[in-house]
């Protein structure tokens, strides 16, 4: 069944001319609807959803530029820190190497002619990163013996501090001294 248009043709040219215009209009007016349906608003909506998407991603790309540019300083910092831990787990002894520290520090101790009347070690105290190992020490000599200890001590390869220390004669005319002291020292926590 093949539409034979000059029919439709023959049908408007009879028409007024005031009619004809409006089938005109009205069939522009419906190609102009058909395109803004059908091509115009999906183009619109797709536009503006690849427009938030961009701005998304834009969003995300200045986030990644600035972490790159802190990436090499975080990156020295990080070095830093691991230079520093390493050169901090040399101060500190092992678990093994304890008993032969604190037989130098009692070696200091005679070297500087002290009397050891306590050498005590504590219970090890837990804190976040390392133990402190406490040890309780009571010695009797000379004001400068004692000085001369503490001296070798502060100089020792491993963190070594003397803590609450106490000087009290022995007898109320005597040069030689009774001194309690806490000496810390400490181990990383493996």
């Amino acid at each position: 069944m093949a539409v034979d248009l000059n029919t439709y043709f023959d049908k408007i040219s009879r028409l007024r001319m005031a009619h004809r215009v409006l089938i005109f209009a009205g069939t522009v007016l419906v190609l102009i609807a058909l395109f803004v349906w059908l091509i115009y608003m999906p183009k619109t909506a797709e536009i503006k959803s690849l427009t938030t998407q961009l701005d998304k991603l834009e969003k995300q790309l200045r986030l990644a530029k600035a972490r790159a540019r802190n990436l090499e300083k975080l990156e020295k910092e990080l070095a830093k820190a691991q230079g520093d831990l390493q050169f901090a787990l040399r101060l500190l002894p092992t678990t093994s190497e304890i008993p032969n520290l604190l037989k130098s520090i009692t070696k200091l101790g005679n070297d500087s002619n002290l009397e050891f009347l306590l050498f005590s070690p504590q219970r090890e105290v837990s804190r976040e990163y390392f133990i402190e190992i406490p040890v309780n020490i009571e010695v009797r000599g000379g004001y400068h013996d004692v000085a001369l200890f503490f001296d070798k001590v502060s100089k020792l390869d491993r963190i070594v501090n003397v803590v609450n220390v106490s000087m009290v004669p022995v007898q109320s005319t005597s040069t030689m001294l009774k001194t309690t002291c806490k000496s810390l020292t400490y181990r990383f926590k493996e």
